[in-house]
């Protein structure tokens, strides 16, 4: 099969997009289900709870902060021989952390080896789509079966995490992540690659190592929101010994960020340095001045930020203020996974009726209505089934502008472009998701609020965020095309 002829046999299709749909779900559910075990395997590990924290924030870091290197090595090694490497790194990291007898090790097998595994797997899923079906209609049909997988596999990480560390142990939970991931490899194998056209590139080493390092520190400080407030510190932050900024001073959200921010200006610089000299940079400039990919990725940095965002917020909200355990958080948050469930698969039915612009209004839309109806319905003394509607709206709001926003930003750029497109827009939608629980967190810990008005702060900042991902919606141009491949 070759770039001029399309994938469009369904058995060849379901072949090509079953492993695709499965990794995102095993990367999306490596991100959610530790929460629920922080307290037990810090209590096997001899460890505290701050360090499992530790330990998950640096997964989220290095996912994020290695996704556009990641991506461009698929256009060096290929992209199904990249997914196939990134999903064994993946499996040696959940088996060294199955194995792991401290802290240590667990960080090096969970938080290094499969955050570089995601990064390295996760760009090939969406090239792979864009590059192998023909159309905007058939397309959308699979990135609903992707998109639909990475948003189930978030939403379902504490369900299923809480079912298993209760059942079995938190050990278990690794050892079914690596037994998923054999399973993908093996059908991976069966993958057929649309060929590529043109020599392959250099990789841009500096441009990596740039890139990473900015969005390390960026990201990075964007997290330190949770311990140390966003404006003042609200506790002495330290290296070491040495106190950096006294409790009062600037929070060290902006040492970091800014820190970061400069590297990435670095970064910036050096590509378009680049560019001019004839080099091949790690992602070419033109990335960033398409106005409809850019108003794409701010939907899908929303999107995330929302999702992450409100299950951080009721879960928290449900076991510190009504007391229920991690295996029943997780059953209440069966209803978003419904709605993902429902709206995601019936991407392609949608898309025949409706362009994707309207799709992601109307997610923004029910997203909107879902955490209204959290507001106008939860309180202290309410019965659990008053949280049903809103996650249930949530959730179908989520999942019907998933596929719809990979969409409009995988489409707008041609088959050459797919490695740095694929890599940038998971870069935005894994900040989104730092962003959601960063936030969300702050507001929750604020010291002013007592716990009821603290859910409450954080859904109306979740909510304020969701309209601004509406405005962004309604700024996708009415009608937008495929790029040449």
């Amino acid at each position: 099969m070759t770039s001029e002829a399309p994938l469009v046999d369904v058995k060849a299709a379901r072949a090509l997009v079953l492993p695709l749909a499965l990794a995102q779900f095993i990367a999306s559910y490596a991100g959610t289900n530790m929460n629920v075990a922080i307290s037990t395997i810090a209590k096997d590990l001899d460890t505290t709870v701050v360090g499992l924290q530790t330990t998950i924030t640096l997964f989220t870091l290095t996912m994020a902060s290695l996704m556009i290197p990641g991506s461009k090595l698929t256009d060096i090694l290929g992209r199904k021989r990249c997914f196939i490497f990134g999903l064994a790194v993946y499996a040696g990291g959940a088996l060294v952390a199955l194995l792991a007898q401290g802290l240590g090790l667990l960080i090096f097998g969970y938080s290094l080896l499969e955050g570089i595994g995601s990064a390295l797997m996760i760009p090939p899923v969406y090239i792979l789509v864009t590059v192998s079906f023909p159309d905007v209609k058939t397309r959308a049909k699979y990135f609903g079966a992707v998109s639909g997988a990475g948003g189930l596999g978030a939403a379902a990480g504490p369900l299923i995490g809480g079912l298993i560390t209760t059942a079995i142990s938190w050990r278990a939970s690794f050892g079914v992540q690596v037994l998923v991931v054999l399973w993908i490899i093996v059908l991976a194998r069966r993958i057929t690659e649309p060929a590529r056209s043109g020599p392959k590139s250099d990789f841009d080493v500096l441009g990596a190592v740039l890139s990473a390092a900015g969005l390390f520190l960026v990201v990075l400080g964007i997290l330190q929101s949770g311990s140390y407030g966003w404006l003042t510190a609200k506790k002495d932050f330290s290296i070491g010994n040495v106190v950096i900024i006294h409790q009062g001073g600037v929070s060290p959200v902006w040492l970091f960020a800014g820190v970061g921010g400069a590297i990435l200006a670095c970064f910036f610089w050096h590509i378009h340095s680049a560019e001019r000299k004839g080099r091949t940079p790690l992602i070419r400039m033109r990335m960033f001045r398409s106005r409809t990919a850019n108003r794409g990725m701010g939907t899908q940095l929303i999107q995330w930020l929302a999702l992450q965002g409100s299950f951080f917020v009721v879960s928290v909200y449900l076991q510190q203020e009504r007391g229920i355990s991690p295996v029943q958080t997780g059953l209440m948050l069966m209803p978003a996974i419904i709605g993902i469930l429902l709206t995601s698969t019936a991407a392609e039915r949608l898309a025949k009726r409706r362009s994707q612009r309207t799709l992601i209004i109307t997610g923004f839309v029910l997203t909107s209505l879902g955490f209204l109806l959290l507001l106008a319905l939860v309180r202290k003394e309410s019965g659990l089934w008053t949280f049903i509607p809103g996650l249930l709206l949530t959730g179908a709001g989520v999942g019907i502008m998933l596929t719809s926003s990979v969409n409009v930003v995988q489409s707008s750029f041609g088959d050459a472009d797919q490695g740095d497109i694929s890599g940038l827009s998971r870069s935005v939608s894994n900040l989104g998701s730092s962003l959601g629980t960063a936030i969300a967190g702050s507001v929750l810990v604020a010291a002013s609020l007592s716990t009821g008005q603290n859910f409450a702060a954080a859904l109306l900042t979740l909510l304020g965020f969701t309209l601004l991902g509406l405005l962004f919606a309604i700024a996708i141009p009415a009608r937008t095309s495929i790029a040449p491949q």
